[in-house]
């Protein structure tokens, strides 16, 4: 059995508040033997999985940590929605500074992608996503921990150090693309070739991107800003 399913189990009991006991009964195991289960002191066997599964509603992948989906799906292109996908109302409720922000961002994210798209280096694009990744990593789980009471077992790095992890984690995806970038081999493949290396301005940013660079330029004056504080 893997790392993944103590954490998983334990997380899907406390999701449904349930004591071990509760929980043991349900699936027709002793306290103990849950107990050794979320711990990862033993391992159970395949039925036990399947009823875990059937009595939580997910998935034996879920359950196992081959898939972050509940059901067990395979995530494609297809299936991932649109940033806006939730629709206007929602968006149109509250403060306006989280709507504002994050058109920034996200106007912001579809240049650096599009420039990706015309580097059509797989690693570099790796690289960049890697690194926007952990810092959204970081800001997810700093709102997640900010309650005490939501269950830490979603994440499998311990929240005590998981920033200075995904800080590390961003550093180097970022000190990689930057290799990458400057057209230097790494780990065995070839740097952005200097004829592919994008050549920008704010002319050519305002020319190719006529609906998104507005937005890019406030977000370097507001990150410049921040920076000068």
């Amino acid at each position: 059995m893997n790392g993944n399913f103590p954490r998983i189990i334990t997380l899907l009991r406390k999701e449904r508040g349930l004591s071990q006991k509760r929980a043991a009964e349900a699936l027709g195991i002793s306290q103990a033997l849950l107990s050794h289960y979320e711990k990862g002191i033993r391992e159970c066997g395949l039925d036990f999985v399947v009823r875990a599964a059937d009595f939580y509603g997910v998935s034996c992948d879920y359950l196992l940590g081959r898939s972050p989906d509940r059901t067990g799906a395979t995530l494609t292109l297809e299936d991932i929605p649109e940033p806006d996908a939730m629709g206007r109302e929602n968006m149109s409720r509250g403060s306006l500074i989280p709507v504002l922000n994050k058109k920034l961002i996200a106007n912001s994210l579809n240049i650096i992608f599009g420039i990706l798209q015309q580097c059509n280096h797989k690693e570099l694009t790796n690289e960049i996503s890697a690194c926007l990744s952990a810092a959204a990593y970081r800001c997810f789980r700093l709102l997640y921990s900010a309650n005490p009471k939501n269950p830490q077992g979603l994440f499998s790095v311990p929240e005590k150090v998981s920033s200075a992890y995904s800080l590390a984690s961003e550093n180097i995806a970022e000190a990689k693309a930057r290799a990458l970038a400057e057209g230097e081999k790494l780990d065995g493949i070839e740097g952005l070739s200097q004829e592919k290396a994008p050549s920008l301005s704010p002319e050519i940013l305002s020319s190719q991107y006529p609906l998104f660079s507005s937005s890019l330029f406030n977000l370097i004056k507001n990150a410049e800003t921040r920076m000068k504080q």
